[in-house]
C-alpha cells in the first residue's frame, strides 16, 4: 500500500463513492476491496486520512470495505475549527444521541440496513463492523442485524455526559446480549487508560451487561501517538483513537498490535 501523508487531505481516489438509499435515507458510502464485507464507521470529525488508512488496511487484509460518510468533509485533515463545528452539529442532530444514557441512536437502523446490503453484495458467512469514538457503540448495536458476526468497539465516547453510561436502549442491549450468547459471538473493544472521553467506567458497564462476551483491551497512554492532528491534540486532548489518530505505525507498537488483532478477528469470523 503506497505511503500517504497524514497531514494532507486524502482524495480517497481508490474508493468508489456510492449514493446508497436505505429505508428512504440516502448517504454516501465509499467502497473498496474484495472479499467479505466490513463496515468501517468513521470517528469524529469524519473520514480523516487516518480513518482512510485504517480502511485500506482492512481492504489489504482481504475484505470489501464499506465506509459511510456520517459527518464532516470526507478526506479532510481534522483541524480545530472545522472539527469542532462538525462535532457541535452532530451533537444536536436527530440521527445521534450524544447525551443521556440508555438511548439508541436512530442512525443505527440505517447502518444495520447497510450491513444487510453489504452481506447480499459480498456473500460469505457475515459482516464485520468497527465503530470509533462518536460511532463506537454503533458497531455493538449493529449486532441486532443477523449478518453482523464480528463487532469491534473502539473508544466508544457516547453518551458524552455520563462516563458510565451506554449509548443503547435497555431493550436493545438485552437483545444484543442474547444474540451474542445464542450465536457464540464476542465483542472486541479498545481504549487508552487515560482517555477522558472513554473512561474505565464505560468498559465496566459493558462488562456488567455482556459478561465475558465483552473483551476489553486497555492500552497504556505511552503507546499513543504524541503528535496527532490538531483536532485530536487540542480538542480531544488525551490519548483516544487507538487505530487511527493515535496509532503509531511501527513494528512492535501496541497500537499496531491492536490493529492486527482486529484484522485477525475479522479473518476468523468472516472466513468463507
Amino acid at each position: 500500500m503506497p505511503t500517504r501523508q497524514m497531514t494532507e487531505d486524502d482524495p480517497l481516489e481508490d474508493f468508489e463513492a456510492r449514493a446508497v438509499t436505505l429505508d428512504g435515507v440516502a448517504k454516501v458510502v465509499r467502497v473498496t476491496g474484495r472479499g467479505p464485507a466490513v463496515i468501517v464507521l468513521p470517528e469524529m470529525p469524519g473520514i480523516s486520512p487516518q480513518v482512510a488508512r485504517f480502511a485500506r488496511w482492512v481492504r489489504e487484509a482481504g475484505f470489501t470495505v464499506y465506509l459511510p460518510s456520517l459527518f464532516g468533509r470526507d478526506g479532510a485533515v481534522p483541524r480545530v475549527e472545522d472539527g469542532t463545528a462538525v462535532m457541535q452539529r452532530a451533537c444536536v442532530s436527530a440521527e445521534f444521541r450524544a447525551f443521556g444514557a440508555n438511548r439508541t441512536s436512530p442512525v443505527t437502523r440505517w447502518l444495520r440496513a447497510l450491513a444487510r446490503l453489504a452481506h447480499e453484495e459480498c456473500g460469505g458467512p457475515g459482516v464485520g463492523a468497527i465503530g470509533m469514538c462518536f460511532t463506537g457503540n454503533f458497531a455493538l448495536t449493529m449486532v441486532l442485524e443477523e449478518s453482523v458476526l464480528a463487532p469491534v468497539v473502539c473508544q466508544p465516547s457516547l453518551p458524552l455526559d455520563d462516563p458510565a453510561g451506554l449509548e443503547i436502549a435497555p431493550d436493545d442491549l438485552r437483545a444484543v446480549a442474547q444474540r451474542l450468547d445464542r450465536d457464540d459471538l464476542t465483542v472486541l473493544a479498545y481504549r487508552f487508560a487515560g482517555d477522558k472521553w472513554c473512561r474505565a467506567e464505560r468498559f465496566a458497564a459493558y462488562t456488567e451487561a455482556l459478561g465475558d462476551r465483552f473483551v476489553g483491551r486497555v492500552l497504556p497512554d505511552s503507546a499513543a501517538n504524541p503528535a496527532p492532528a490538531p483536532f485530536f491534540a487540542e480538542v480531544v486532548a488525551s490519548p483516544h483513537s487507538v487505530v487511527t489518530a493515535h496509532l503509531v505505525d511501527g513494528a512492535g507498537e501496541p497500537t499496531v498490535a491492536a490493529r492486527d488483532e482486529i484484522l485477525a478477528f475479522f479473518a476468523e469470523r468472516l472466513a468463507r
